[in-house]
C-alpha cells in the first residue's frame, strides 16, 4: 500500500510539472500584453528592415497573430506594407502552418486543465486513503522534479550543441506535414520569426520553468519547516 502511495504521489508531481512546463510557455508568449519581448527580438534580427517595414507595423502584424493563435480572432490575414507593396502579410502556408500552431497550443492549454485536475483528485485520493501526504508530496516532488531538471538539462545541452537540428526534430515530432518548412524568398513570417527568435525563446522558457520548480520546491520546504515547528511546539505543550 505504502508502494502504491509513493507511485501514486510521484504521479501527481509529474502532472503538476507538466502544468507548470505549460505554464512557462504561456507566460513567456503571452506574459507580456504589449509584446516587449518581441519587440526586442525584432530589433535584435533587425527583422523590420528584412521585411522592409516599419516597426510599428510588424508589432501590429505580431498582435493580430498572437490574438489568432489564442483564439481571438478566426482568421490569419491582415493588409499591410510590407516590402514595398501593400499586401496580406501572411499567405496560404502561413495560415495552414499556424492553423496547426494553434490547434497546439489551445490543446497544451485543455491538457494543462486535465493533468492539474488529476493532480488534485490524486492526492485528494491520498489523503482520504490515510496517506501522510506533508511528508508523501515533497519527497514525490524531489524525485519528479529531479527527472524533469535531467531531461532540462539534457534537452539544454542538445539545443546549444545543434538548436537547427532539435528545432527540425520538434516539429517533425509535433506535425503531420512539411508545412512549417518556409522560403525566405516568398515566406515574410519566417522573416518575422528567425530561427535565432526561437533560441532565445526556448532559453526564456527554460528559465522560467526552471525558477517555478525552484519556487515550487521552495514552498515544500517552508511547508515542511512550518510542519516541524508546530510538531515541536505541539509536544512542548503537551509535556508542560
Amino acid at each position: 500500500m505504502k508502494k502504491l502511495q509513493q507511485i501514486l504521489a510521484v504521479l501527481a508531481m509529474f502532472f503538476v510539472i507538466i502544468g507548470v512546463l505549460i505554464t512557462s510557455f504561456e507566460i513567456v508568449i503571452y506574459g507580456d500584453s504589449q509584446y516587449g519581448f518581441y519587440e526586442k527580438e525584432y530589433r535584435k534580427y533587425e527583422v523590420a528592415d528584412s521585411l522592409d517595414m516599419k516597426l510599428e507595423d510588424v508589432m501590429e502584424v505580431t498582435g493580430y497573430m498572437m490574438d489568432y493563435l489564442i483564439g481571438r480572432k478566426d482568421e490569419l490575414s491582415i493588409v499591410t506594407d510590407v516590402d514595398g507593396k501593400r499586401q496580406d502579410f501572411f499567405n496560404e502556408q502561413d495560415r495552414l502552418h499556424m492553423a496547426d500552431v494553434k490547434h497546439l497550443f489551445l490543446g497544451g492549454l485543455k491538457l494543462r486543465t486535465l493533468v492539474l485536475g488529476t493532480a488534485v483528485l490524486l492526492i485528494i485520493f491520498l489523503a482520504v486513503r490515510g496517506a501522510d501526504v506533508k511528508k508523501l508530496l515533497p519527497r514525490a516532488y524531489s524525485i519528479a522534479g529531479g527527472i524533469f531538471f535531467l531531461i532540462l538539462v539534457f534537452l539544454g545541452v542538445a539545443f546549444s550543441i545543434d538548436f537547427t537540428a532539435c528545432f527540425r526534430i520538434f516539429h517533425e515530432i509535433f506535425f503531420t506535414n512539411d508545412l512549417w518548412l518556409f522560403d525566405p524568398a516568398e515566406d515574410y513570417m519566417i522573416r518575422m520569426l528567425p530561427e535565432g527568435f526561437f533560441a532565445d525563446m526556448a532559453l526564456r522558457i527554460a528559465l522560467t520553468f526552471v525558477v517555478f520548480l525552484l519556487a515550487l520546491k521552495g514552498v515544500f520546504v517552508l511547508g515542511r519547516i512550518i510542519f516541524a515547528k508546530r510538531k515541536r511546539d505541539g509536544e512542548l505543550t503537551g509535556q508542560s
